[in-house]
């Protein structure tokens, strides 16, 4: 089953900066900038910097004349971050395609590496070692997790025959919790987007919380046929609510960011 992120997760000084920076395009931010971000959350300059030097030595960011730039792993995260709310996909004739992992001696770190990829691909375990998804999407997408995907595995397509596509579908994505979810979290857009459009800074921190609850449940959206999902199901729906509380929420976070500066 999918992870549908229904827990909230701490803001530490590392997610405020990796957020900020996944949020802006180009991902790149001077420092004490950086630092003020944190601040909106009650964490301090030396926390943040300690923060912001961590993940240099990590390879998570890089630094040049005070600026921070996104890097590695995070690079990655902010496409599939971008890839999610797209949600493209492509007419669906019936077919599955399952990814088997080959039986070669792996490492740990290999087959990590693999979950991580897998569920980037929206692929969900049927057992282990054996992938599968409706095959609805473009195979070009995410190549980098594409890439550790075939480097393990062995594709194929496939048509399930028994339980139904749709019961399987509910079982392995978890579809109900998801939806559940997407409705809550729904609501809460709507409630804080007045206050965002009207300028009350007060709604960034809590807004920035939101935002990450949102853009872990858009990532963990299968992304299915229509014919496998209950009816009135929320993606596009949660999708559409978000740009307009995203639209919002940057607007004021850039006005605030000028604010900064004078």
């Amino acid at each position: 089953m999918s992870d549908t992120g229904n827990n909230e997760r701490p803001l530490t000084a590392r997610s405020v900066v990796a957020s900020t920076l996944l949020g802006t395009t180009p991902p790149t931010l001077p420092g004490w900038l950086l630092v003020r971000a944190g601040a909106l959350f009650a964490i301090t300059e030396g926390t943040v910097r300690t923060a912001l030097s961590r993940m240099v030595a990590a390879g998570e960011l890089t630094t040049t004349g005070g600026d921070y730039t996104l890097a590695g792993g995070l690079v990655a995260r902010q496409a599939r971050q971008a890839e999610s709310r797209q949600a493209e996909v492509r007419p669906w004739h019936g077919a599955w395609t399952m990814a088997v992992v080959r039986a070669e001696p792996r490492t740990s770190l290999a087959r990590a590496d693999l979950r991580v990829a897998a569920t980037a691909l929206r692929l969900a375990e049927l057992r282990e070692g054996v992938w599968v998804r409706p095959d609805n999407l473009d195979p070009a997408r995410l190549p980098q997790y594409a890439a550790v995907l075939d480097a393990q595995c062995t594709r194929f397509g496939s048509h399930p025959v028994a339980p139904s596509a749709p019961a399987l579908a509910a079982a392995l994505w978890g579809l109900g919790e998801w939806a559940e979810h997407a409705h809550t979290l729904r609501a809460r857009l709507g409630d804080l987007v007045p206050a965002l459009e009207a300028g009350d800074t007060a709604a960034l921190a809590p807004g920035f919380v939101l935002s990450a609850s949102v853009l872990r449940l858009t990532q963990a959206d299968p992304l299915l046929p229509p014919d496998l999902v209950p009816p009135a199901w929320p993606g596009a729906a949660l999708r559409a609510d978000y740009d307009r509380y995203d639209r919002a929420y940057q607007s004021l976070l850039r006005a605030w960011f000028r604010a900064q500066q004078d």
